[in-house]
Order: C-alpha cells, then structure tokens, then sequence
C-alpha cells in the first residue's frame, strides 16, 4: 500500500534543466524525512539530496548549488529542481522515505523507495 512513484524523467541536452516528482501515499508523509537518489550502471547508488519533516535540506557536494529539493506536505509530493545538467548526471532516479526523520543521505537509512525515473543528459 505503500507508494512512491517518481515522474519527470527525460532525455535533456547538457546544460538544461529538469524537474522530477515523487508522489507518496500509504503512510504519513509530513514526518518522514525524504531523499533522492541516483545510480548509473555499473556505479554505486548515490545520495544526492535530503529534506528532513522540517523543511530543512542536505546535499551531496556534487550537486550541490545545481539541485533544489522541496516537498509539499498538503500534496505527499517531493521535487527535485534540476538545472545546469552534466553528462555524468545520467543515471535512474528515485525518491526514498524514512521514518526516523534522520536526513541522511545514506541510503541504508531509507525504508521506502520507488521504482525509478530515468535521466539522460547528452552532449
């Protein structure tokens, strides 16, 4: 019953922006810290950003100053604001929840993910 299901994956040129969401239901999702995480084959998976119930974030330093990440708690949705886009951001997406509201970007951590959008950034 538990959902995440991310959206707004698309192939983009380098240097453009995206915008992904993560619709959640199943579970209170104003006390859950959520996160956004990426993986490239044959590469481990990645934490890139956190936003605790609070509304405070955390980034990865690779893409910290390019990505945003907020949620809106009236409607269970996590964005992720994508801009300045590099070849090396190609890679599956995908929206994580935590129960421990610990803002971690380990994903270890995480109880809850979906299964995934796809980002293509070319040259």
């Amino acid at each position: 019953q538990v959902r995440l299901v991310e959206s707004g994956g698309n192939s983009v040129q380098a240097g453009g922006s995206l915008r992904l969401s993560c619709a959640a239901s199943g579970f209170t999702f104003r006390v859950y810290s959520m996160a956004w995480f990426r993986q490239a084959p044959g590469k481990e998976r990645e934490g890139l950003a956190t936003i605790d119930s609070s509304g405070s974030p955390t980034y990865a330093d690779s893409v910290k100053g390019r990505f945003t990440i907020s949620r809106d708690n009236a409607k269970n949705t996590l964005s992720l604001q994508m801009n300045s886009l590099k070849t090396e951001d190609t890679a599956m997406y995908y929206c994580a929840a935590d129960f421990f509201d610990r803002g971690l970007l380990s994903g270890s951590t995480y109880g809850y993910w979906g299964q995934g959008t796809q980002v293509t950034v070319s040259s």
